[in-house]
């Protein structure tokens, strides 16, 4: 069984943070968000991985490399535009060849990883293995209807009405059927080859398509809230790890990790919490759910509840939370003005002004 990694696409919804860096790159916990994808591959025994990439191949290339240091061999596939999930599949014919594959969704995160599912599918081999999740907005995802059986019986792309809740999550199983599937579909009104276009056509074909409901944790990384969110439930798993320098006057609370090569000095840090190696806090608080990269500074400030990305610096800051901070970035205090009133004044007025 092989992997197809989907790592192309824009990110738009990550801007600004997306102009100069893979939406896949983003880390959560200090981690880029592929790589819990990609260990998740190497844990249900997949070791041949074939990563879609687009503008960002170099950077995603140059993270990745060759995938020796997560156990895969991997091989890269360029597509040219984003042009659907479907379309993946179909450029990736050469590598998939006639090997059933799992297809994962880079800037995806599941909790508890893939597994299980994917020793069921090896088992049963239905032409298809769905994941979906109960979302408390299915308009902005694939939905999934049901027949009085249970089974899945219809699926439609962000829907005005949805017919369920149950939404599509962003890991697929398939046999060599499913290419049949994706070059009998023609491209929907967004201009895309959608998966779900192509998993209808064997539920319509009398294919065996099966799905699963999962109850844990997932996410798709594609926006800011839900890049925290993920950053948050990954710390909650934190375990307290002391490998850079604390001083005497600093205080440390809780699940905190601080790299080896990290100062911290006169500061107050609350876990969970993961300080970078080579950065420096001082004077400072750092709140729980905050992941500080490497070669960062955060001087004379708070920060809580917040990613900072490398080589960046937060300084004389008085309170910062529910916030992204990019690499190379320098957060600082704006500099003060004189304090004045202007004012155009009619004949015989009467102000009064609080000093």
């Amino acid at each position: 069984m092989k992997a197809l990694v989907l790592s192309g696409g824009a990110g738009t919804r990550l801007r600004p943070l997306t102009h100069t860096s893979a939406k896949q790159l983003v880390p959560v916990a200090n981690k880029p968000v592929l790589f819990y994808g990609l260990e998740a591959i190497a844990d249900a025994g997949i070791t041949e991985v074939g990563i879609v990439v687009g503008d960002t191949a170099d950077e995603i290339m140059q993270a990745v490399g060759d995938g020796s240091k997560f156990g895969l061999t991997v091989t890269y596939i360029p597509q040219d535009a984003p042009l659907g999930l479907a379309h993946a599949v179909i450029i990736a014919r050469d590598f998939l060849a006639d090997d059933d594959f799992v297809m994962y969704l880079g800037d995806n995160f599941i909790v508890g990883g893939i597994s299980s599912l994917v020793d069921a599918f090896r088992a049963q081999r239905p032409a298809a293995q769905i994941l979906l999740t109960q979302v408390p907005d299915p308009r902005q995802f694939g939905v999934a209807e049901f027949g009085a059986d249970g089974r899945v019986i219809g699926l439609e792309e962000k829907p005005e009405a949805p017919k369920s809740d149950l939404a599509l999550v962003g890991v697929y199983l398939f046999t060599p059927a499913v290419h049949e599937a994706v070059r009998a579909i023609t491209p929907s009104w967004r201009g895309e080859l959608e998966i779900t276009h192509a998993l209808q056509w064997l539920i319509d074909q009398q294919r065996d398509v099966r799905s699963t409901t999962i109850s844990g944790y997932w996410k798709d990384t594609g926006n800011v809230g839900d890049m925290l969110e993920v950053n948050r439930s990954v710390l909650e798993h934190t375990e307290p790890r002391i490998e850079g320098d604390v001083d005497d006057t600093s205080e440390i609370i809780g699940r905190v990790q601080i790299d080896e090569g990290a100062r911290v000095s006169g500061s107050r840090i609350v876990g969970p919490a993961v300080i970078g190696t080579g950065s420096v806090i001082a004077g400072s608080y750092v709140g729980p759910f905050t992941s500080i990269s490497h070669d960062c500074r955060i001087t004379d400030s708070e920060i809580e509840f917040s990613i900072v990305l490398d080589g960046s610096s937060v300084r004389g800051a008085r309170r910062v939370e529910a916030s992204i901070i990019g690499r190379n970035v320098e957060v600082t205090p704006a500099p003060r003005v004189p304090a004045a009133h202007r004012l155009i004044l009619g004949d015989h007025s009467k102000v009064q002004i609080s000093s």
